[in-house]
């Protein structure tokens, strides 16, 4: 080969491009010359479409379970609302309830005292009765029994009619005894100041030494029950005498 001929390098030598001339050929740069151009293959493109499909199919996934999530959500929300209002709703009943047994207690409460209150007042009534019944007796075996003495006085002898006298005398002072157990008191006011809520003055005697409304003699004695009056003494009272001080109250 002769020193003229052209040594072509097998990697600096390219091919002309089809309808291009020599001196198209001759003018490219190198750098043009290195440019290479991706060629897709079925293989890139169906790689592609496999990550798209994933990826769409990851995302309709993603929007379905946040769908069923949020639908889950509020379901729970309103049985939550519905659970807060039923026991709220529980509540009030129960505190209706309470106020309606407390209501009922009291009420309870009252007509036991009531009905208590009630039977101890029949009871005290009929004691009360039965005891005013029993009054005129006690005034027909007092009278008896001071003109009985008198007589015995006026008599002097010792015999039958002074025992009986005695024996009168003893069965009026146990009556007394027995009223007195049932809070029955006596009221027997001579010598002390009239009182009108206790005394029914029938007659008046001047007296001149005892102060004014005094009482000088009892007609009939008066008893009280339970400190309730349920006869006032039927009195003397006299007049004439100096005013009466009034009583002094207590410091």
């Amino acid at each position: 080969m002769s020193d003229t001929d052209v040594k072509k390098d097998p990697e600096a030598t390219e091919e002309a491009a089809p309808g291009a001339t020599p001196e198209d050929a001759g003018t490219q740069t190198p750098e043009e010359s290195d440019v290479k151009v991706p060629i897709e293959t079925e293989a890139d493109d169906e790689e592609a479409m496999v990550e798209a499909a994933k990826r769409a199919g990851e995302a309709a996934a993603e929007a379905d379970i946040k769908a069923e999530a949020e639908k889950r959500q509020g379901e729970l929300q309103a049985q939550l609302t519905e659970a807060q209002d039923a026991a709220e709703a529980a509540k009030k009943q129960a505190a209706e309830a309470k106020d309606r047994l407390l209501r009922l207690q009291a009420d309870w409460d009252n007509y036991r005292r009531r009905t208590a209150q009630e039977r101890l007042d029949e009871k005290e009534r009929a004691s009360e009765k039965l005891v005013t019944s029993l009054l005129p007796v006690l005034d027909d075996m007092e009278r008896a029994i001071e003109h009985a003495s008198g007589a015995a006085a006026s008599d002097g002898e010792d015999n039958q009619f002074d025992q009986f006298v005695a024996g009168v005398q003893a069965v009026h002072d146990k009556m007394l005894s027995i009223l007195a157990k049932e809070g029955v008191e006596v009221i027997d006011p001579a010598g002390e100041a009239f009182n009108p809520m206790e005394h029914q003055a029938v007659g008046r005697v001047e007296d001149t030494e005892q102060p004014d409304e005094t009482v000088a003699a009892v007609y009939m004695r008066g008893y009280r029950m339970g400190g309730k009056v349920i006869r006032e003494a039927m009195v003397q009272v006299t007049y004439g005498g100096p005013k009466r001080e009034a009583a002094k109250a207590d410091k």
